[in-house]
């Protein structure tokens, strides 16, 4: 058992265009509306970095610095739990390309932005950061393998730490092996014990699914989550946004199963 608080949270999707937007349609009080995902302008980056950073960064980073705002907290003091299950597939998409050619050359920016732990850069500079950063990949359980290292760390260390998801699709053909649907991206801000700023109490139990992998009642946001697996922690959001006490089992990287226990404060 893991208990965490939450602080702030970030959420960028289709149709959910920042926490406060958001909250209607995924608790249920206004009917979702799928509408096409524009990527925070990341305007802590220099602007040459700007220039460079990709689809996969500008998500990750935008949905970061919008809960760190939440939680009023300083982005430079915080350590960072980065999940996506396949970070960059745009650039990816380009190296292969490339590969694919008789020059074979590949651009020391694409290579770099290739990397899985990008953001995790991008966000030092961006934020002057030097506080510890970890970037995982857990296939489809990933933003479940997020949240449990998050959730570890914050006890542990005692310290807050950040947790972003965040996945976009591959182009083609890639896409036709690894459909991921939609562009997505979600923060929260965990702290191992209730402060001011605080507005729920998460319990997790990992390795329990007694209840089932918990799905959105409206069937367009069972769609993102089945078709984007950053999305797949929207039942925890949406249980968020309804304010009440209730419990959500997400996808583990065990195949087991984590419940989770979430109390407004």
């Amino acid at each position: 058992m893991i208990t965490v608080f939450v602080e702030g949270i970030g959420v960028n999707g289709p149709g959910l265009d920042g926490w406060d937007a958001s909250r209607p349609a995924l608790a249920g009080l206004l009917s979702y509306e799928p509408a096409a995902v524009v990527p925070r302008p990341i305007t802590l980056l220099p602007p040459a970095e700007r220039r460079r950073a990709g689809t996969a960064v500008k998500l990750a980073i935008g949905v970061g610095i919008d809960a760190l705002a939440e939680a009023g907290r300083d982005p430079a003091t915080m350590a960072m739990v980065f999940t996506s299950s396949s970070g960059d597939g745009e650039t990816v998409h380009e190296i292969l390309c490339v590969l694919a050619t008789d020059r074979r050359e590949v651009s020391p920016t694409r290579f770099h932005n290739s990397v899985h732990n990008a953001p995790a850069g991008y966000w030092s500079v961006a934020t002057g950061s030097r506080e510890p950063s970890t970037s995982l990949c857990a296939f489809d359980a990933s933003f479940s393998a997020g949240l449990l290292d998050a959730a570890v760390q914050a006890v542990v260390e005692h310290r807050p730490v950040t947790l972003v998801a965040y996945d976009a699709p591959y182009p083609e053909p890639l896409h036709g092996v690894r459909p991921i649907e939609s562009q997505f991206a979600a923060a929260l801000v965990f702290t191992p014990n209730p402060t001011d700023r605080g507005f729920a109490k998460l319990t997790i139990f990992p390795g329990r699914s007694g209840l089932g992998e918990t799905r959105m009642p409206d069937a367009e946001l069972e769609r993102l989550r089945l078709g984007n697996p950053a999305a797949r922690g929207l039942p925890l959001l949406a249980a968020l946004a309804r304010a009440t006490a209730e419990t959500v089992c997400l996808h583990a990287p065990t195949g087991t199963g984590a419940e989770i226990l979430v109390e407004p404060i």
